[in-house]
């Protein structure tokens, strides 16, 4: 992945208590993050840097607790996903 200032600058924004090397250290996080939380001019910057694999691969092995039902049922959609997995859930030890 090519580093830019305007990749940074959507990293910072989608995941914003994290700086952005850390945001982008994670990308498949980092794009759970834009799949729910970005605005279509950030997805549009990211493509330039992340594949449709990419993309795809961040909803086979989602971080559970980042996507919201709607962009959840967007992305798989979107991917052809059908039916459309349950979201992931954290699960918690006893």
């Amino acid at each position: 992945m090519t580093r830019t200032p305007e990749l940074d600058a959507v990293a910072i924004r989608v995941i914003w208590f994290e700086t952005a090397d850390e945001a982008l250290r994670y990308p498949h996080r980092f794009l759970a993050y834009l799949m729910t939380y970005g605005t279509l001019e950030e997805i549009l910057i990211v493509r330039k840097y992340f594949t449709d694999a990419d993309f795809k691969a961040a909803l086979e092995n989602p971080p559970a607790g980042v996507f919201d039902i709607r962009s959840w049922s967007y992305w798989n959609s979107v991917y052809g996903r059908d039916p459309v997995p349950p979201l992931p859930e954290r699960i918690i030890p006893d």
